[in-house]
């Protein structure tokens, strides 16, 4: 078969296997592996000896020798709001001095602080700042994120945000998935008319969004002190007439009913679940709905009640783990560190993790059929690791260990050698 790109000599080829059901992967381990693409697609995997007999070449090819190095899927990144402006390393600080997320919000910090600064930033502001982020989700092996908007909270300024994510995703190689998060939190001017805001979301920001086609799926913070599981049905439910795909932060400070919720709906994903119980899972398993783990913000935040994943996994729920990566509670762009806190306090194993990063995380946005496993039909969204095995990755931590990164079958990033 032909092929314009060609790894070889993998001393490790590490990948999920796609499964037809709603259940977690399988995994294979390659050894001395060769992969092949075509125009941006996998056509074939299999030991290097046989590369000769089975592809052929076009001119001109890409030819990568990873001697001594690991193959693995790119990274999907399927929990990210990483368009805002400026930073909130402030609050980290009295975070440090003890204060609490939830204080710092109710004093006017938090998302609302991000929120005025999104509403005084242009377009190529915006822009020229994300850029930046989205090379070093790139570099540190991650070739798929969900975007969420949720830092305008006014329907000028969350269209804004859905067209920078728009601008980007034409602009950079890396793609972005485009998620509608008018509810994350509620804005200074509707502080004491809460229900006048949800009316906004519904009546005019669902329509305006979903006319445009800016976004393919609808979130909403479900917390008790933000929207509560009634607010979060409302505007669900609308958000799924107008045809939105439905996702949920649920259950991450409190015990909401938000993860039954996303089962009630029919939603893809919920995100966050540190506090869920067998009784949530079993809801969300029997509608197919993803859980979608976040320990990178459990660890921002200093807090110990980290989501079951163990638990999860074993009750044979596909769980995926996510960036989060936001200016607030998790100001990391690096999947290779959630791979880390996945092993460490969501007790995966490394294999379990990388499918979690990759596989699970594809079926999170929808993306199962065409991303997250080294299969033949896939999208070549690949990347070399400088190491022996994909044990190495959540071990060898605080570094990036990518060599190569692979995007549609061409090499976008490249680590300096010295």
């Amino acid at each position: 078969m032909k092929a314009d790109l060609l790894i070889t000599n993998a001393a490790e080829l590490a990948t999920p296997l796609g499964h037809p059901e709603f259940k977690p992967a399988e995994f294979l381990i390659l050894h001395d592996a060769a992969v092949a693409a075509f125009r941006g697609q996998i056509v074939w995997v299999g030991p290097s000896a046989e590369v000769k007999k089975n592809v052929q070449l076009e001119t001109p090819a890409q030819f990568v020798d990873a001697a001594g190095k690991t193959v693995t899927p790119g990274f999907v990144d399927c929990h990210t709001h990483p368009i805002f402006f400026g930073a909130r390393e402030d609050e980290f600080e009295m975070r440090i001095a003890g204060k609490s997320y939830e204080e710092i919000a109710r004093a006017g910090g938090g998302i609302r602080s991000t929120v005025r600064k999104v509403r005084k930033a242009s377009k190529e502001e915006l822009i020229a700042a994300a850029l930046p982020r989205l090379d070093r989700f790139l570099a540190l092996g991650t070739t798929t994120i969900e975007a969420k908007s949720g830092y305008g909270l006014s329907l000028a300024d969350e269209i804004k945000l859905l067209e920078v994510i728009r601008e980007l995703d034409a602009l950079h190689p890396l793609d972005l998935v485009p998620t509608f998060l008018g509810a994350h939190e509620i804005p200074d001017e509707y502080r004491h008319n809460k229900s006048a805001y949800v009316d906004l979301v519904i009546e005019e920001m669902i329509p305006a969004v979903r006319e445009r086609g800016l976004a393919e799926f609808c979130d909403i913070f479900c917390e008790s002190q933000v929207f509560d599981a009634a607010d979060s049905r409302k505007i669900l439910t609308a958000a799924r007439d107008a045809g939105f795909a439905l996702k949920i932060h649920a259950e991450q400070l409190t015990r909401t009913g938000g993860s039954a919720l996303a089962a009630e709906l029919g939603a893809i994903s919920a995100d966050h679940l540190e506090n869920t119980t067998p009784d949530d899972w079993e809801k969300m398993k029997a509608s197919n709905v993803a859980p979608v783990l976040l320990p990178g913000a459990v660890f921002f935040l200093g807090k110990e009640r980290y989501a079951p994943g163990r638990q999860m996994l074993d009750f044979g729920l596909p769980v995926a783990v996510a960036t989060d990566f936001n200016p607030g509670s998790c100001m990391s762009e690096s999947m290779p560190m959630m791979l880390t806190l996945s092993c460490l306090k969501l007790r995966l194993t490394p294999a379990e993790a990388l499918t979690a990063a990759t596989y699970h995380g594809a079926l999170a946005i929808q993306r199962g059929n065409l991303l997250g496993t080294v299969e033949v039909g896939k999208k070549a969204d690949l990347v070399i690791w400088d190491a022996p095995n994909h044990k190495h990755l959540p071990y060898h931590f605080g570094i990036n260990l990518a060599d190569r990164v692979i995007k549609n079958g061409k090499v976008v990033y490249e680590k300096p050698h010295e």
